[in-house]
């Protein structure tokens, strides 16, 4: 329902500070679910990330492991910019061990979730998992990847994702997203424009279709980028197809 109340995020609160000379604060966590795989319609299944982190004032954090929720929660809290936090549905029962006591992650401070050298993977919240799926795959075969979860897509990691690129030469961007003006696509242009000369291979992004998410289960499962999908156009990048 973030479409409601989009003119008090849009036009107001991301730019109290920007409109009173930074004397202005906006102290303010909106917790959004978001994300297919359960079923939930058109409406209920979006994945908004890309549409709020293209507004400036707005921080936008995406966590894909419980550790990661406490620590940026814990960030989002004590900002003084208000920042969106975006819960994807089909993670909520995910387990894992989480910090005691005082723990908080930097905005802006990407997860090396593993370390490779044929190709660069940045996957975004549930893609992060699908990806690790895939890259278990990959290794059977002796092929490694540098695994990059973003935590946060406004601000961006894109040192870590270009400084991970010139050493692999290949860049592969997981995002449940539609194609279209997408994160997959902003990091895509980044890299471009500021790492073109360590590419050995065209960026693959890897999304969902231009379509609005599906409800019946069969086409959601479709819809939404899989572990097998990502494995084989990981497999096509490094054999050159």
């Amino acid at each position: 329902f973030v479409g409601v109340c989009f003119d008090q995020i849009y036009n107001q609160a991301a730019k109290f500070r920007y409109m009173f000379g930074g004397k202005a604060r906006t102290p303010m966590v909106i917790r959004m679910s978001m994300g297919a795989g359960m079923n939930a319609g058109p409406q209920h299944s979006q994945t908004v990330y890309p549409m709020l982190t293209a507004v400036p004032g707005l921080k936008v954090a995406v966590p894909s492991t419980p550790a990661d929720a406490k620590g940026l929660l814990t960030t989002a809290i004590r900002d003084d910019d208000p920042v969106v936090f975006l819960e994807h549905k089909a993670l909520y029962a995910r387990k894992g061990d989480v910090p005691e006591g005082n723990y908080a992650i930097p905005f802006g401070e990407a997860s090396l979730v593993r370390e490779g050298s044929d190709a660069t993977v940045v996957a975004i919240a549930r893609m992060r998992i699908f990806a690790e799926r895939a890259l278990d795959s990959l290794a059977e075969d002796g092929i490694t990847c540098d695994l990059i979860d973003p935590r946060t897509t406004s601000p961006l990691d894109d040192e870590l994702i270009l400084e991970s690129v010139a050493n692999t030469g290949r860049l592969v961007i997981v995002d449940e997203s539609p194609p279209r003006c997408s994160i997959a696509a902003d990091i895509a242009g980044q890299v471009a424009q500021n790492g073109f000369e360590h590419l050995k291979a065209p960026i693959v992004q890897i999304t969902a279709p231009h379509a609005p998410p599906p409800f019946a289960r069969e086409l959601e499962r479709a819809y939404v980028p899989s572990p097998g999908r990502i494995e084989s156009e990981i497999r096509a990048l490094i054999a050159g197809r």
